[in-house]
């Protein structure tokens, strides 16, 4: 048994967690109180606030999920989804896939619209499939695809699903803190996160936030959530006015994401969706230099999390690894069809600066050379 936790100091480079910052570790050290407490329903109500503020909306039905984005993806479709249910997803890598998969789980009727990996999903083609299908009770895709690098447009289909009954579901478990959101002005009315990438907080907490549409649908369901555990009848009962006692929520973990995002909003999101893009555009030409080629199409690029294909008669295993042992610098390797031909370099949160790039560009220099 090893005596003492001694893990290495790493640069996470890869697609989350991202490095904290100081003040999120020391949040997690303040004392705890109940998770009733008064001084806590405090704090759950300005980390509510703080969440609406960085998915730009002002729905009310908006908190952390107690548990890591997946749990918030969960949430978004079991809350939503009956038995029989159509709902259109958008599939252009794993995490569309993942979608697809909890929303058959739920019984639902799955409408597919697939583009191929490293591409956009085509919104012309989004449209067409929800008129097709004015029945259908969502329409879901991924705004920033985790294993691709591709950033998916949202205002368009957004605008026109406005105008019907059916729901617009957005993971931006890639996205948020990252990169431009606006929930409120885009037409989104169900958004899922995670605190360990873009808002660079541990892993442990799934920001959610529902549209009074969203809730009217979940309100008028014919049958019981299937999971009790992410009802949101149950979940906005305690996160509400009411504070009915459901489960005992992570209380460190709310901490650490009421610091981290007052640390967001201390920088500004224009300022901090400037610097993910600065960071990107540097690394990108030094990469570019090295012989890289990007995998994600050209024009719907994350500056988040960059898709490259490695120089010709590179080993991407072999290189990934001398990078974590020898400069404890972690990036991601690929999944899926892509897996052992691409790498995914995240540059989220607190990694998006240039001494992140400048860290891993010299250690490639260094590999390649030799």
């Amino acid at each position: 048994m090893v005596s003492q936790l001694k893990p290495s100091t790493r640069l996470l480079l890869g697609p989350g967690p991202s490095n904290v910052s100081y003040r999120v570790l020391r949040a997690m050290c303040t004392p705890l109180v109940g998770h009733l407490d008064p001084q806590f329903l405090e704090i759950m109500d300005e980390t509510c606030q703080m969440v609406r503020d960085v998915y730009q909306t002002s729905n009310q039905m908006t908190f952390p999920v107690s548990g890591t984005g997946s749990a918030g993806m969960e949430a978004s479709f079991v809350n939503i989804l009956e038995p029989g249910d159509k709902v259109i997803i958008g599939v252009n890598g794993v995490f569309g896939m993942r979608m697809k998969d909890v929303a058959a789980r739920c019984g639902a009727q799955v409408i597919e619209v697939e583009a191929e990996w490293g591409q956009p999903l085509d919104v012309q083609q989004l449209i067409e499939t929800c008129q097709a299908n004015p029945d259908a009770k969502a329409c879901a895709v991924v705004f920033a695809e985790t294993s691709t690098g591709v950033r998916q447009p949202l205002e368009e289909l957004g605008a026109h699903l406005k105008n019907t009954e059916i729901l617009f579901l957005v993971d931006a478990v890639t996205a948020l803190g990252a990169i431009d959101l606006q929930v409120d002005n885009w037409g989104i009315d169900i958004c899922y996160a995670c605190t360990q990438k873009g808002l660079s907080v541990p892993p442990g907490l799934s920001p959610v936030t529902f549209s009074p549409k969203a809730m009217n649908v979940v309100n008028n369901r014919k049958s019981k959530v299937q999971s009790w555990y992410l009802d949101l009848s149950m979940l906005g009962k305690y996160w509400g006015e009411e504070r009915v006692y459901h489960h005992t929520a992570p209380i460190s973990m709310i901490y650490a994401l009421n610091e981290g995002l007052r640390v967001i909003f201390e920088e500004g999101l224009a300022k901090r969706f400037e610097r993910h893009a600065a960071a990107s555009r540097s690394l990108a030409a030094g990469l570019g230099k090295l012989g890289f080629s990007f995998f994600a199409a050209e024009g719907y690029r994350l500056p988040q999390l960059m898709a490259v294909y490695l120089p010709d008669g590179v080993a991407e295993g072999n290189l990934r690894n001398t990078l974590l042992t020898k400069y404890d610098i972690e990036v991601g390797g690929g999944l899926g069809p892509v897996a052992g031909k691409i790498w995914r370099i995240g540059l989220l949160g607190e990694n998006a600066r240039s001494q992140a790039v400048a860290a891993l560009l010299y250690a490639l220099n260094q590999e390649l050379a030799a």
